[in-house]
């Protein structure tokens, strides 16, 4: 009796993170990024750099935007953004439509996980497959694009605000999704649109002002710009604004996720 009672495991405490298995399932999906390098880190750098090309060869890169900034400066950090944007939430929702298909989320779901664990593991691996992703896109447009920093802590603050908030969605996504279908139309009908009307091609200022609400309540238009003031010190608006609007949609989809996994929402043991 003595013998059981030393090995058997301690008990974990109210509120106490289960610290080895959130690092097990946040190492698992980390690995499962860089499994596929190749893809997930060499496609978008390979958009990115055709993105650039295309606008610096169709309204030339060198012309200024504004006060001191070219337009390839005012494009690339945009660029890197939306690059982030779509890995986060990617490698989030797709990591759980894939486990749920595959039978694979019984097992994290019989894991000595709260659903606070599960959240994070995900949430946390895919922002930072996001941040890899916006590392790498960046390096190669400092290549072709003389980026200055204005701002370190806010090119950090908003690629990780920004990271983290599409990992939250990619995880609520995942969650709803029943088949790739569901994952594919999600990708197609919201992540691409956010990203095309995020004003990272083009100032705001060119858009007629009787439309520019649809670019000002787009969370990734605050993304983009916060990024972009970061390099350039310069921004169409409020950059604390811009923080605090990316802060409470990351708390709000932080709690929703949290909710969803709690009331076992499409999970399948």
């Amino acid at each position: 009796m003595a013998e059981q009672a030393a090995t058997a495991p301690t008990p974990r405490r109210f509120g106490a993170v289960n610290w080895r298995g959130l690092w097990s399932l946040y190492h698992r999906n980390v690995v499962r990024f860089f499994r596929f390098g190749i893809e997930q880190l060499g496609g978008p750098a390979v958009s990115s750099l055709l993105f650039l090309a295309v606008f610096d060869l169709a309204l030339g890169g060198g012309r200024e935007t504004a006060p001191g900034v070219t337009l390839s400066q005012f494009i690339a950090p945009g660029i890197v953004m939306i690059s982030m944007i779509h890995s986060a939430f990617e490698n989030a929702a797709a990591y759980i439509v894939y486990d749920k298909l595959d039978g694979m989320i019984g097992d994290i779901l019989s894991a000595p996980l709260k659903p606070a664990e599960i959240v994070a593991g995900f949430a946390l691996s895919a922002a930072t497959s996001a941040l890899c992703t916006g590392a790498v896109v960046l390096l190669l447009m400092s290549l072709f694009v003389e980026l200055p920093v204005h701002s370190p802590a806010a090119v950090l603050g908003f690629a990780l605000a920004a990271a983290l908030l599409f990992a939250f969605f990619g995880t609520i996504v995942g969650l709803w999704a029943d088949r790739w279908d569901n994952y594919s139309a999600a990708e197609t009908f919201l992540i691409l649109p956010l990203g095309l009307l995020s004003g990272a091609f083009f100032p705001l200022q060119a858009v007629a002002p009787e439309f520019r609400w649809i670019f000002e309540i787009n969370p990734v238009f605050h993304a983009v710009e916060g990024f972009r003031y970061g390099f350039t010190g310069q921004a169409q608006g409020a950059v604390a604004g811009t923080a605090a609007i990316l802060a409470l949609l990351t708390l709000a989809l932080a709690l929703l996720s949290w909710r969803l996994v709690a009331v076992g929402y499409k999970l399948k043991a």
